[in-house]
């Protein structure tokens, strides 16, 4: 079992960076594909980033690409979101997930442990 717990979200001003960490206990972290959702007010959760756990794999939403990049320490036990040029519209509630294969990771339904969220403001 893994628990992700977030952390580094803020206000910060268009155009601006951002790091978010995800801490994520439990002895399977090194083999749990791992992702980055975001739900604004009155929006549906969405996909933001994930990483898989053998081959560092990284996948985007178009919304995000070239602009945040995803990575993990497993070391660490940690994932990491940096994002950068950031615009109103990413403000939403940024959330860790950790998943244990087999499924999508571009869906919520592929994942099996959440986080309680960062909330990122982003003021135009």
């Amino acid at each position: 079992q893994v628990q992700p717990v977030e952390s580094g979200g803020g206000l910060v001003q268009a155009g601006g960076s951002l790091t978010l960490s995800c801490e994520a206990s439990g002895r399977t972290f090194s083999v749990a594909p791992m992702g980055w959702f975001r739900q604004a007010l009155g929006k549906e959760r969405e996909f933001v980033a994930a990483i898989t756990w053998r081959s560092g794999n990284r996948y985007y939403a178009d919304s995000v690409k070239g602009r945040f990049t995803i990575s993990r320490d497993n070391a660490k036990n940690t994932v990491y979101l940096q994002m950068h040029s950031l615009k109103p519209e990413d403000t939403a509630l940024y959330y860790c997930a950790a998943g244990t294969g087999g499924r999508t990771l571009l869906s919520p339904l592929g994942y099996d442990y959440w986080g309680q969220g960062t909330q990122v403001t982003v003021s135009s």
